[in-house]
């Protein structure tokens, strides 16, 4: 684990206090009610005291005064509860405002970050710290919010009051009650670096939890059940190493404040007996009577209990800050570059396309593809083969502009896709991989994802077309049949025709079929090639495939080796040259 990840990001703090500054208007109003209800809490022990002094006083009890006490007492005391409430509400909403919004700013983050970004960190990481680590920060705000306003006015306000009774009772108290602050300031600063390391260890745990259950069948298909419950096992035991460490020495931090304040509170009572005892002012004091003594023994507690609860906050909040940090260093991540001013919105395309010497490579020290040149009229079918790893898939990657070249250029309509606007760029492609994404919903919100204001006779058309029509009709609900995320409920063929549909629907002028009709059965295949001619006729196709039975009736061919173009031609032409693309047409029809 890199060290550098367990310290505090520069700048956490004042990020974080940006996003609650837009909630400003809020925090007079929960100021004020927190002020209220110190002020009120603070006035019963005076109130206590004096029913007190009514009643151990000299000659008959004033039991009227007594019981109008005790009233205002128990009125003062409801209403003190219902400050706190709205104080609470007024609190709760500025936290878990706050964490919508950093929530949807990370969210909106992913749809920005480029794919290279994706690829290089785990996902149930960048879960984790979405979910998880905003749902730690959240709590820490929230402490902050309710227990360090009231905490410091209790204390300016307990200071006040315990002067006014006796000031040398209120000496003892705040030369004596610092070392609470002392002994939560040296345990804090140790464990900021462990609540960091414990958010670090649960992102790698829901990292490989969502791993194994997106890959379950996998798993257990080649009995790695016991391999995968020992990693997790390690991870969980780092986990709760981690934890435990980080949680162990901030819980001391309670106790030895409370040690430290109950010292405080039996000095207090020492001094304060001793001076009702000896019944005479001193040092300029007004005598003190019982009542008054146990005011400002009232008053301890209240004035010592906010530094146990401000120590505490100070440890959640150092929580609060490394879970926060976490989100903060997704939001910096570098995003996909902008579109240059004056970017061409690409309307109309034709699907010419002109690749001129593109070198790419994903890290600089192995080169992938160099040198790559090609030039596509409008309604070629340009189909791409190759043995696996030969970039293929990534020249795919680079058309879409999901990457950029490393050198070189790709042009569209004459411009380079650089100097076109992204959006634009990619509504000009209709694309349909090998892996299939259904979300949750019904069938027909999985077709109309690229037109959603598509109307069912043009649904239905679509499916038709792709040959999907059949099964959907045969679903419980047909069209508004819902679906779960990743469509288990569906065979891998019916999800691909699914996706194969949402192409159909919006009919681009330019297609990518990556691997498109790898889940379909044979049969079904065929039928899937016809309409894929139908839809193909006047619109440049790119296909890449395996199957070298599926793209024979390419204009073009392209057999791509170790990231080179190495043979191009039609199917017979590739044929009687008898070179590369021979020997891999012919291992696949060996028998």
């Amino acid at each position: 684990m890199a060290k550098e990840k367990l310290k505090a990001r520069p700048g956490t703090l004042k990020k974080a206090l940006g996003y609650i500054g837009k909630y400003k208007l809020l925090l007079p109003f929960s100021i004020l009610f927190a002020l209220i209800t110190v002020v009120l809490t603070l006035a019963i022990p005076m109130l206590i005291g004096d029913a007190i002094n009514l009643i151990i006083g000299k000659g008959n009890v004033d039991m009227e005064r007594v019981w109008e006490l005790l009233l205002l007492s128990i009125i003062l005391i409801g209403v003190t509860a219902l400050c706190q409430w709205i104080m609470s509400a007024i609190n709760n909403r500025i936290a878990y405002n706050v964490v919508r919004d950093i929530r949807n700013d990370a969210f909106r983050k992913l749809g920005g970050l480029p794919l290279s970004a994706l690829d290089t960190h785990p996902h149930g990481d960048i879960v984790s710290r979405i979910i998880n680590d905003a749902d730690q920060f959240a709590e820490g705000l929230l402490l902050g919010f309710t227990q360090v306003f009231t905490g410091v006015l209790t204390i300016v306000g307990t200071l006040g009051f315990m002067l006014y009774i006796n000031w040398i009772v209120a000496l003892v108290v705040v030369i004596l009650t610092p070392l609470s602050l002392f002994v939560a300031k040296f345990i804090s600063s140790r464990t900021h670096s462990m609540f960091a390391e414990r958010s670090v260890c649960e992102g790698a745990e829901t990292g490989y939890l969502s791993e194994m259950i997106g890959n379950q069948k996998v798993v257990k298909a080649f009995s790695h059940e016991d391999e995968a419950i020992e990693e997790f096992d390690r991870l969980n035991a780092a986990l709760e190493k981690s934890t435990l460490k980080a949680i162990f020495f901030s819980s001391l931090t309670n106790p030895t404040t409370r040690f430290v304040n109950n010292l405080v509170y039996a000095v207090v009572a020492l001094v304060g007996a001793f001076i009702v005892i000896l019944g005479a002012p001193v040092l300029g004091c007004a005598v003190l009577e019982v009542g008054h003594l146990t005011a400002l023994l009232a008053y301890v507690n209240q004035y010592t209990k906010p530094f146990n609860e401000i120590s505490g906050v100070i440890t959640e909040f150092q929580n609060a800050l490394a879970c926060v940090g976490r989100i903060f260093e997704l939001l910096e991540m570098h995003s996909e570059p902008g579109d240059i001013d004056g970017a061409r919105v690409l309307e109309d395309a034709e699907g010419n396309v002109s690749i001129r010497n593109v070198s790419f490579s994903y890290t600089a020290d192995k080169p992938l593809i160099e040198g790559l040149s090609l030039e596509v009229s409008p309604g070629q079918r340009i189909a791409i083969v190759g043995p696996t790893g030969c970039g293929k898939t990534t020249l795919i990657n680079l058309l879409m502009r999901f990457y950029d070249v490393n050198s070189g250029s790709i042009c569209v309509e004459g411009t380079d896709i650089r100097e076109i606007t992204r959006d634009s760029l990619r509504e000009s492609y209709g694309m349909v991989l090998q892996e299939t994404w259904i979300k949750n919903g019904t069938v027909r919100d999985n077709i109309v994802i690229g037109k959603p204001d598509a109307t069912d006779e043009e649904v239905i058309a679509a499916a038709k077309a792709s040959h999907a029509h059949s099964f959907i009709k045969r679903l419980k609900n047909g069209y508004n049949t819902k679906i779960g995320e990743g469509g288990e409920e569906l065979s891998q063929g019916q999800k691909q025709l699914l996706c194969i549909t949402r192409v159909m629907l919006c009919l681009p002028p330019m297609l990518i079929l990556d691997e498109a009709t790898s889940s379909i059965d044979t049969r079904t295949e065929i039928r899937i090639q016809k309409a894929f001619l139908e839809m193909m006729k006047g619109r440049t196709s790119f296909i890449v495939a395996h199957r070298l039975s599926t793209i024979r009736e390419a204009d073009v061919i392209l057999v791509m080796r170790d990231g080179n173009i190495v043979e191009k031609g039609t199917h017979e032409e590739l044929l009687k040259m008898q070179g590369f693309y021979y020997q891999l047409y012919n291992s696949q029809f060996a028998h």
